[in-house]
């Protein structure tokens, strides 16, 4: 047998597991739920140490092969990593489990009520690159939310992956779930990934989390369809009413808090009124961290004798830079604003900073991304601080599921009739 057909009749046994598992997953109640959720966060905090030692191992052999930066810092499994996947867990378990909740109930003038009733998806394939957390966030939402999953992580993460999974299952056994609700796939070959994303019988949705390489790869060949995101290309504007001290805290942290995550500042936008008096206290702090400026001729006059300053092209406007770089703009005011982003925006996440109550609710309004924020930093657009207890990915769709993809955007709904004998005339 070849490594291709051996490969593709795992993936298949792999998917039928699956989908054997998600029957009980979508029976499953809300207790027993919470109990695999709560046994996965007690394995995690008891095991922490064995977790640092097989992310040891993957970073090692990433930095051997010359991962970029951005992907060296989505891979590490820091302290806090830990502490914010068990929290994460801990927050899924207190929240409310949407599998079986009806809505809308309406009687009809025939005499039967019709309402609607929140199920599983079924099994979601979830494909990324480098971040191990993304196997217990998205372990844990598929449980609560009455789901199996496949997951298919990096080869540059998995030794952490697998010593994950294991912690997964042992929290699904101890509390009497089929350990086939979440399976790690254990193979590295990129052929894997070309037999999930083309297994609808199996599969019901995939999401993927990575790069634009992984996306554009996924779009081309995939049968089962996505809920996914490009990029992240995100703004923030500094209108020419915005309190000053918030809008240096804002754009410091938008950009700097981390370089290599799709809710960093790609591009800030200056109202030109404020202009002068905002970008060089921005510009100290953005030397502190050496991050290089490529401004437009208005901005960049403003910035002279900045060390780390060049001329933007409109390429620059287009671009996630994952990195220690931010494109600079200078607008007449909100409408300039508003349309520079909806021009370039890939819409994940835009913030506008204003005490002008009118121009901030306009923004809300005419900004056309999947998160849109007033005076508060991008970086803020996640499931974990939205409240969804973890995320499973950011969507910038616009079906389905869009922004943070948390417990209700892996379900449906299906519809439900009461009836009491009657019959359509």
């Amino acid at each position: 047998m070849s490594i291709q057909s051996s490969i593709q009749q795992y993936m298949t046994e792999v998917g039928q597991r699956a989908r054997g598992a998600s029957r009980a997953m979508a029976r499953a109640d809300t207790a027993v739920k919470n109990r695999a959720l709560t046994l996965i966060a007690a394995a995690i905090r008891r095991d922490a140490d064995l977790l640092r030692a097989a992310n040891q191992a993957d970073l090692a052999a990433a930095r051997a092969n010359g991962l970029a930066p951005a992907m060296l810092d989505r891979l590490t499994l820091s302290d806090q990593a830990i502490a914010t996947m068990i929290a994460g867990l801990e927050q899924i378990v207190s929240l409310p489990d949407p599998i079986g909740e009806i809505s809308n109930m309406k009687y009809r003038p025939t005499g039967i009520q019709v309402g609607q009733m929140r199920v599983p998806l079924g099994v979601i394939g979830i494909i990324y690159e480098a971040r191990p957390n993304v196997t217990v966030d998205a372990a844990g939402l598929c449980i609560k939310s009455g789901n199996a999953t496949i997951l298919r992580g990096g080869s540059e993460a998995h030794h952490c992956n697998q010593a994950l999974a294991k912690l997964v299952q042992e929290g699904l056994a101890g509390a009497g779930l089929p350990q086939d609700a979440v399976q790690v796939v254990d193979t590295t070959d990129r052929a894997a990934v070309g037999a999930l994303i083309t297994m609808p019988q199996y599969v019901d949705v995939i999401v993927p989390r990575g790069g634009k390489g992984l996306i554009a790869r996924l779009i081309e060949e995939a049968t089962v369809p996505m809920i996914k995101h490009l990029d992240g290309i995100c703004h923030v504007y500094i209108d020419d009413q915005a309190d000053l001290e918030k809008a240096v805290k804002i754009a410091f942290n938008a950009k700097c808090h981390r370089y290599g995550t799709c809710n960093t500042m790609e591009t800030l936008l200056v109202a030109r009124a404020i202009a002068p008096q905002v970008l060089p206290q921005l510009a100290e702090l953005y030397q502190g961290k050496q991050v290089e400026l490529r401004a437009d001729a208005e901005a960049q006059a403003i910035l002279q004798g900045y060390p780390h300053l060049s001329a933007a092209t409109d390429e620059d406007w287009r671009t996630e830079y994952l990195a220690a770089i931010l494109a600079i703009k200078i607008v007449a005011d909100v409408d300039e604003a508003m349309a520079h982003i909806n021009t370039y925006s890939s819409q994940h996440t835009d913030s506008i900073v204003t005490e002008n109550h009118s121009r901030a609710m306009r923004f809300l309004r005419e900004v056309d991304s999947a998160s849109v924020m007033i005076n508060a930093s991008t970086r803020f657009a996640d499931g974990f601080e939205f409240g969804l207890g973890a995320e499973i990915g950011i969507s910038n769709d616009k079906l389905h599921a869009r922004g943070p993809v948390g417990l209700d955007g892996l379900t449906s709904l299906k519809y439900v009739v009461f009836g009491h004998g009657e019959v359509r005339e």
